[in-house]
């Protein structure tokens, strides 16, 4: 690959492995990489800034760093509080991507006379033509399907695709884990020096964490405690409040002996806690479902109705569904009842590798 001569990528820098693989692969390739790091006011940002700093140093690039905090807060956290609040199950991570890491962070890398945008994300990205010769973008799944993060990154559109950079995209965990160990990147401990043991993967919603989301809730929520019943409206015991509680949900519903039980629907109006022992009760299962908030990665509408493959849920598996447009609303209809649908997370849509779009289910 030739790069053309000053081609500048700025990389948003974690402190974990994928990112600053990421602008190794970038430095390698040719492109004048900075690191950026982005302060969210969370716990273990320090000790975050600590290690990308460290490993920009090391392999030898410019790093910034820039407060986000309050753009964190008013877009991220407070949206995950308030989905709650309406009895909806918010995806901090799709809104984190739109409006954070591809909003604003792509906003100031460009402010900073970046030509690119770069993530440690497990995604693709190619360039094409279409029947007109203008030049579209397509994102793709990532080669390691474990780690693909695609789901993530529906929203994603032509204008910005175009200033991304998606370097690990081919390139499976395992492999990333090699170049780091060949570059001798791991974590950074107080005497300022690399040690060959990387920064604990993240796995959690990064502003909470290890701890359970209901715990967090608590602090933010009036909850009111109600009934939980069976499908029959029997009575077997006592919720903490419907915002603490998503459909499929079997933890920390506290009802013993026969469980363990299943969420299958939130009746705000009773204020009860609906719950199954079955975990395939006909409850949980759904053929359809309607989204708003549609995106279009082509920046165009398809023709409809559309055949594609769509999962509503990041670790669902793919299925075969029709997307249509009813009056004025999207309508997915699946092949094969899909499990725990539910209002607030995302359908993704994709057509083999590719990803065509997605929307927030209601």
């Amino acid at each position: 690959m030739i790069i053309p001569e000053n081609k500048k990528a700025v990389v948003a820098m974690s402190g974990g492995v994928d990112s600053s693989v990421a602008a190794v692969l970038l430095k390698e390739q040719g492109y004048k990489v900075e690191g950026i790091f982005m302060r969210l006011g969370i716990a273990g940002d320090n000790e975050s800034e600590k290690y990308a700093r460290a490993v920009a140093k090391k392999i030898g690039i410019k790093f910034h760093a820039v407060n986000l905090s309050k753009e964190f807060r008013k877009e991220i956290i407070s949206y995950f509080i308030s989905e709650y609040e309406k009895g909806r199950t918010p995806n901090p991570c799709v809104m984190c991507n739109k409006e954070i890491k591809f909003g604003i962070l792509l906003d100031k890398a460009l402010e900073m006379g970046a030509d690119h945008i770069a993530t440690g994300h497990y995604v693709k990205k190619i360039k094409t033509k279409n029947l007109k010769l203008k030049t579209r973008y397509k994102l793709l799944k990532a080669k390691d399907k474990n780690k693909d993060q695609s789901y993530f990154l529906y929203t994603l559109t032509q204008k910005k695709l175009k200033h991304c950079l998606f370097p690990l995209g081919e390139y499976t965990k395992d492999e990333v884990r090699e170049i780091a160990e060949e570059y001798k990147l791991g974590i950074y401990d107080k005497n300022e020096t690399l040690k060959g043991k990387f920064q604990k993967e993240s796995q959690e919603i990064c502003f909470i964490q290890d701890k359970y989301y209901g715990d967090f809730l608590r602090k933010y929520l009036k909850l009111v405690h109600g009934k939980i019943v069976d499908e029959n409206n029997n009575i077997l015991g006592e919720h903490k409040g419907l915002p603490l509680y998503t459909i499929g949900q079997r933890r920390d519903i506290g009802i013993g002996g026969t469980g363990p039980y299943y969420v299958i629907n939130l009746n705000r109006k009773k204020n009860q806690l609906v719950v199954s022992n079955n975990k395939n009760d006909k409850n949980l299962f759904s053929k359809e479902l309607i989204a708003k908030k549609i995106n279009w990665i082509s920046g165009s509408v398809p023709k409809l109705p559309l055949g594609i493959k769509a999962k509503a849920r990041y670790r669902m598996n793919e299925e075969s569904a029709v997307v249509d447009k009813i009056k004025g609303k999207y309508i997915v209809k699946f092949s094969k009842p899909q499990r725990a649908i539910t209002s607030g997370q995302s359908v993704v849509f994709c057509k083999g590798s590719e990803i065509l779009g997605g929307g927030v289910i209601i």
